[in-house]
């Protein structure tokens, strides 16, 4: 892990992996160095900035590098969004056909997993989720779609999401929700944050399921 500087208010923390990410955003989240306030998470880094006036970088990087990462509790155990999906995606077929499955196949992999938000981006509100199976984790489309529906579950490389609003995109796209996940109104505006555990349910095939937010259980 390194902590190197960033502009005059900011470090950036280089880690090994996407795990490692989760349990630094984890424990700066529990902890906060004296003078921190921002908290950005990605896939390999995170951002974190701080007051000149209440510390500097070089306290900050001694602070970070001691701090104890814990292990990130399962997502079972942490409160859950449970989103329901219609798996009738236009990609659903070719997700089968390069993951060596059958579209049931595709669906019960991909409602079994149990999912956390890594990082949001791309666009507000646009979650990255970690915990997709293995044989899920198949390539971005050739062509991006230059339209891509509100609410469109996809995955691609070692990531599922959905598009919380009307978008391009390039993933491959399995199905689609009607459970908002975007207010610009709200407080907090997104329901996915990083940390947030997620499933996803399939509708129809598993009853009509309804969204929202449940124990570790779910």
């Amino acid at each position: 892990m390194r902590v190197l500087r960033c502009g005059s208010d900011a470090v950036l923390i280089e880690a090994e992996d996407a795990e490692q990410v989760q349990r630094l955003h984890a424990a700066l989240r529990d902890a906060p160095p004296t003078g921190t306030g921002e908290l950005v998470p990605a896939a390999r880094t995170v951002l974190l900035r701080y007051d000149p006036a209440a510390t500097d970088w070089q306290r900050l990087r001694a602070a970070v590098t001691a701090l104890p990462l814990r292990e990130a509790p399962p997502a079972a155990a942490a409160e859950t969004v449970r989103i329901p999906v219609r798996y009738d995606g236009p990609d659903l077929a070719e997700v089968a056909r390069l993951a060596g499955l059958t579209p049931r196949q595709v669906v019960e992999r991909h409602t079994a997993a149990r999912y956390r938000v890594a990082f949001c981006g791309f666009a507000p509100g646009f979650a990255y989720l970690t915990g997709l199976d293995p044989r899920l984790r198949v390539p971005r489309r050739a062509e991006p779609r230059t339209r891509v529906p509100a609410g469109a579950v996809a995955v691609a490389d070692e990531y599922t999401g959905v598009y919380p609003r009307t978008s391009p995109g390039g993933w491959q796209l399995l199905g689609s929700t009607d459970l908002p996940l975007w207010d610009p109104a709200a407080d907090p505006p997104t329901r996915l944050r990083p940390g947030t555990a997620v499933r996803f349910v399939a509708v129809g095939e598993a009853g009509e399921a309804g969204g929202g937010v449940s124990g570790g259980g779910a």
